[in-house]
């Protein structure tokens, strides 16, 4: 086994546990599926929101989540990528960490090098929190068929198009990005 490409499946009781673990592998591997206990099982471990401050602490980051078994769920947690893109978020979760002296140098270096290529001030809305942007919605408005569609999407497709809009880098992206998912919606093609 590749220990850079292929992640192990690890349990951890509790947040020093993880923070342990990570002190000795940040560097060595590639990612690490954590098994998590489920609400109302009475195993000792660790939780998800646990688990995210420690891996922003050495610059790592949550991602997919699957189900496992009837008393553990998975959730992959990995390095952060050269480009990865910031949650508002884990913007505040990692300030408080540092105001807390937690953050160590690894997480650290990631936070510093995302301020300054940008990345931090550009941080997205979370799902609860990010709303579709009136100027689409605008744009929206000029086709009943686009509209009527629209308004038959769920949560999850109408974060897809306000993330998809929210995260583009440059005005004529966020243009091109925008006539893309309009057009979609006038075939009735879901963007998710």
């Amino acid at each position: 086994m590749n220990e850079k490409t292929e992640a192990k499946v690890i349990t951890f009781e509790n947040r020093k546990g993880f923070e342990k673990w990570l002190q000795k592998n940040c560097t060595l591997t590639g990612g690490v599926w954590i098994q998590f206990a489920r609400k109302g099982s009475e195993i000792p471990s660790i939780s998800p929101e646990e688990a995210l401050e420690v891996a922003l602490c050495y610059g790592w980051i949550d991602g997919q989540r699957k189900a496992f078994d009837t008393q553990y769920f998975l959730n992959k947690y990995t390095p952060r990528r050269k480009a990865s893109l910031w949650s508002k978020r884990n913007c505040a979760i990692a300030e408080r960490l540092i105001k807390e002296g937690q953050m160590q140098p690894s997480g650290l270096n990631e936070i510093n090098k995302a301020r300054s290529d940008g990345r931090w001030e550009k941080a997205y809305d979370s799902p609860r929190n990010i709303e579709i942007p009136s100027d689409f919605l605008k744009k929206l408005k000029q086709s009943k068929k686009a509209t009527a569609f629209f308004n038959t999407l769920n949560k999850t497709n109408k974060y897809a198009i306000a993330f998809r809009l929210q995260t583009a880098g440059k005005p004529e992206t966020r243009e091109k990005r925008m006539t893309k998912i309009l057009e979609m919606m006038e075939r009735g093609e879901k963007f998710h």
